[in-house]
């Protein structure tokens, strides 16, 4: 179950994510799924150039340089706010994943040094 439409986080996540947003609930729906359309079309570019770290039935996700969020912000014309809400969400989901894998500590660390981007598939 999606969080927003045509968004690959979970409903669990994205309510975490929008309470710790400082955009509304509806307002960050809209933006995941804006950055969905986008990133869904680049999937192979993601695939090619950046680490796939989990990979499940409805999504892929990949570790990124750090800025990545900037460059989707900027092509989506996001504000700050904006762009920092999306990238919690992401960042979010791969913890949850983590959670749910065994694999806290390896996403956390990775974290530090890059983003997370999740591609719904």
């Amino acid at each position: 179950m999606s969080g927003a439409p045509e968004s690959p986080i979970d409903g669990q996540v994205f309510m975490l994510a929008a309470a710790k947003a400082s955009v509304a609930p509806s307002k960050l729906s809209d933006l995941l799924s804006r950055v969905q359309a986008d990133v869904g079309g680049r999937l192979d570019v993601y695939r090619r150039d950046f680490e796939r770290v989990a990979q499940q039935d409805d999504r892929e996700v990949f570790l990124v340089p750090t800025g990545h969020w900037e460059q989707i912000a900027d092509r989506l014309d996001f504000g700050e706010r904006e762009r920092k809400a999306v990238a919690r969400a992401h960042a979010e989901q791969l913890r949850s994943i983590g959670s749910d894998t065994g694999r806290n500590d390896e996403f956390e660390t990775a974290l530090e040094i890059r983003e997370a981007v999740v591609v719904g598939t």
